[in-house]
């Protein structure tokens, strides 16, 4: 199939009467109409003064106009999806950070995200739906004048598409910029790898601030010109409801996701048989064995696990379709970029070799943004450096061993603990403190935090949850906090995040 470099061009290889997007209570937006709407939107910007170059923020609900909100702006302009659940100071870290000329939030929205906006000199756009799924008007506030923005269309390589932030774990997010190549080539990746058509539809209910709703749940179906049913967010007590409406061929999440909807399946047997899947995909966080048998017998249908990253333009590697093998445990074969385990003095491993995983490819970003010291680190010899561990057996096949980074990874959340610590060590009864992972039977890991009090001081472990539940989103908060007199350290007197859960006795 056609291998488009820009957004545009993707969106023209659906066929005009054919559906693109569709939503509960909202009318079906064909591909011509898709087409339209993002040629008018990006005009509209234009007519704003926003153009190619400028960076939009947009803090929506999940659903089709924020599929489409994101396609227009990476199509003319910059996109800069945010979590519309973030708290103020998250907000103002991320729009300062971005350098965001303008953000797009909902119609009559009070939220945090516009105080932040105004105080910061951001222009504020309303966006008003209309009937039709994705269709929407765009308003500002104010008449100001506004300098001639560049125009028209976006350039494959030098024009970036995407800008999310990846969570670092000895300093704050970092910027990872994806060109339109990067994206366009990853969401084809995706296609291939799926054998995405026509006749696809996949029900949406991955969030459209993450890399892997974007790309695998928004832009592949687009790239094999099928349908998206994008739902408002994933709602296990309406899943089924939404698969009957949909009728959909598959549909990608992660595990906790898929754990709810096996649980559920049971009492919905009618409804997978009346509406069969053709697969279902899962990535962004590892997915026990036992699940994936589970919903293989649920829905009669395979389920393939897969690898990716925000750097990477979402995926890496893939199991395949059967008839081709699928290794359960394993995240699967290259399926795009070049994929190799590196030892740490830089030098590739032959198969059965445990190291770094590396990547390399046209999905894979460039580097990290004003950000030398991460590049340096992360690039070796052309391969980008994972910070994942890694073994690939002689069939290509790669398993993850461990991480060698310190994110923590929450049901697919990635969160930074030196962000974490920033905040508890705010409180003024905190004086030392360090974040790390602690293993979860359904979200693979959950935040704790070990603090050590300052002296004459008392703080309990709701107070301190409660205190970075007012500065982060609550997927960040920890769920659990020890008070400690010291906190452990390894050989070097340095407090070792990994590893730390087993210390304490919060993991076997």
């Amino acid at each position: 199939m056609t291998r488009p470099t820009t957004l545009t061009d993707l969106l023209a290889l659906g066929a005009a009467p054919d559906t693109a997007l569709a939503a509960p209570r909202r009318t079906p937006l064909t591909y011509a109409d898709l087409r339209d709407h993002v040629q008018r939107t990006v005009a509209r910007l234009n007519q704003l003064g926003l153009g190619r170059g400028d960076r939009i923020a947009i803090a929506l609900p999940n659903g089709p106009d924020m599929a489409s909100a994101f396609l227009s702006v990476a199509a003319g302009a910059t996109a800069c999806p945010l979590n519309p659940a973030y708290r103020a100071e998250e907000f103002e870290f991320y729009l300062s950070d971005l350098k965001a000329r303008a953000l797009i939030v909902e119609a009559g929205d009070a939220s945090s995200a516009v105080d932040v906006a105004k105080q910061l000199g951001v222009r504020v756009l309303a966006l008003a739906p209309r009937a039709a799924a994705g269709a929407f008007d765009l308003a500002e506030a104010g008449t100001a004048a506004h300098a001639p923005p560049a125009q028209g269309g976006a350039a494959p390589s030098g024009d970036v598409a995407l800008i999310l932030h990846t969570s670092g774990t000895t300093s704050r997010p970092k910027s990872v910029p994806l060109t339109q190549a990067n994206v366009c080539a990853s969401a084809c990746n995706v296609r291939d790898t799926l054998q995405l058509g026509p006749g696809d539809c996949g029900l949406n209910i991955m969030p459209l601030f993450h890399i892997h709703g974007l790309i695998a749940g928004l832009m592949a179906p687009l790239a094999g010109g099928g349908r998206i049913f994008c739902s408002p967010g994933f709602n296990a007590l309406k899943f089924f409801a939404w698969m009957q409406e949909a009728r959909p061929t598959w549909y990608t999440a992660v595990s906790t996701m898929h754990q709810t909807i096996v649980s559920r399946a049971a009492h919905n047997r009618q409804i997978i048989a009346e509406h069969p899947l053709r697969f279902m995909r899962s990535s962004s966080a590892s997915i026990p064995p036992q699940v994936i048998a589970e919903l293989e017998a649920a829905f009669n249908a395979p389920l393939v696990e897969a690898y990716g990253m925000t750097e990477a333009a979402h995926q890496m590697t893939s199991n395949p379709l059967p008839p081709a093998q699928r290794l359960p445990g394993s995240v699967g074969l290259a399926a795009g970029p070049d994929v190799a385990i590196m030892d740490e003095a830089g030098q590739l491993l032959p198969a059965g070799g445990t190291g770094e995983i590396v990547i390399r490819g046209p999905n894979v970003t460039s580097g990290y943004e004003n950000n030398p010291k991460a590049n340096a680190e992360a690039f070796t010899n052309g391969w980008f450096r994972t910070g994942d561990q890694g073994v690939m057996n002689a069939q290509g096949y790669l398993s993850i061993t461990g991480r060698l980074k310190e994110i923590i990874n929450r049901g697919g959340e990635k969160i930074s603990p030196r962000e974490v610590d920033e905040v508890l060590l705010d409180h003024p009864a905190v004086a030392r403190v360090v974040t790390f992972a602690v293993p979860h039977e359904k979200l693979g890991e959950d935040v704790a935090a070990a603090v050590v009090l300052r002296e004459g001081f008392t703080a309990t472990e709701r107070e301190l949850r409660d205190f970075v539940g007012q500065h982060l989103a609550d997927f960040k908060v920890p769920r659990k906090i020890l008070m400690l007199d010291d906190l452990p350290k390894g050989a070097t007197g340095k407090v070792q995040r990994i590893g730390l859960a087993q210390k304490l006795g919060l993991a076997p």
